[in-house]
């Protein structure tokens, strides 16, 4: 018996071939009670990636005026809060609050909880916001809470619409089956100073005893990339390896190099330990020198 589309997993293919309706019916939820998020980006299709796809979507929220921003988190269920009590939370919210254990807390840590969240939303007049996902405990939950308590309200307005960016992050993860993390790259010229504007690389993958190339690009003027060096499945737990060319680059910008360069092509080999974190890889480098170090 053939399955129906609807039983199928979620394809990039198939929400940017879906007509406008069928794609809000299927993107509407993944924030919080607000289709019209996606209603603005079905325009911008097709997305090539689950990642362009989210930047899209958290760029039309973080580009939103700040009512409209304030009305999208006061949608948001407190934590363990009345939603939670009544049965009334969305699938997506009553998935993440009851992976963590926030739907059977301990009386004492529900309690803590309720008085966190209402000394929150006195001080605010609106709800916290986290993602869950991000969190190990309810300890963890404690904490930030207590943390962002000192905030000013600006401030703790712009955390929230950045919480919010994380939980589409993984909604739109869950949905697609990829991984939730993505790789960059920042290469900086220590001769000049400056960002290494013009920057040739290429990334390849181990595969067994020999290396596969997935992927090549050239830096931009911020010495950085227009989009991630790798993104959805291609993040795997494995070990990579980017290769720089530092001989090319210098020679093209006039910098006095040896016919056999001292630098050439510079390679930093480094492991994806979890494909659902935000691996960064910079790259400061001279003719002669370079160093590296896992960013952020």
């Amino acid at each position: 018996m053939q399955r129906s589309d609807s039983a199928l997993p979620m394809t990039l293919q198939r929400v940017n071939q879906a007509a406008q309706g069928d794609f809000v019916a299927t993107l509407g939820g993944v924030v919080e009670h607000s289709p019209w998020v996606a209603e603005q980006v079905a325009e911008l299709r097709p997305f090539d990636s689950v990642w362009s796809l989210h930047a899209a979507m958290f760029d039309r929220i973080r580009r939103a005026t700040r009512e409209q921003q304030l009305a999208l988190i006061r949608l948001h269920p407190q934590l363990a809060g009345r939603e939670a009590s009544e049965g009334t939370l969305t699938d997506a919210s009553n998935a993440e609050q009851a992976r963590l254990g926030l739907l059977s807390l301990s009386r004492p840590d529900h309690q803590r909880l309720q008085q966190l969240n209402d000394a929150y939303s006195d001080r605010f007049g609106f709800p916290f916001i986290t993602a869950v996902r991000l969190h190990k405990g309810i300890a963890s939950i404690f904490d930030e809470l207590e943390r962002r308590l000192g905030h000013g309200a600006d401030a703790e307005l712009a955390e929230n619409v950045r919480q919010i960016g994380e939980v589409l992050r993984g909604r739109l993860a869950r949905l697609f089956g990829t991984p939730l993390g993505w790789l960059s790259t920042h290469v900086l010229d220590s001769v000049a100073g400056a960002p290494a504007a013009g920057m040739a690389f290429a990334i390849s993958v181990r595969d067994g005893s020999t290396w596969e190339r997935v992927g090549q690009g050239v830096t931009n003027d911020q010495g950085r990339t227009d989009r991630p060096v790798l993104v959805d499945a291609m993040m795997t737990r494995n070990v990579y390896q980017l290769e720089f060319q530092v001989g090319a680059y210098f020679r093209d910008r006039g910098v006095p190099l040896a016919a056999l360069p001292f630098l050439d092509q510079v390679p930093v080999r480094f492991g994806i330990d979890d494909p659902d974190l935000h691996y960064h890889v910079p790259l400061l480098c001279t003719p002669w020198t370079y160093s590296t170090y896992r960013g952020s």
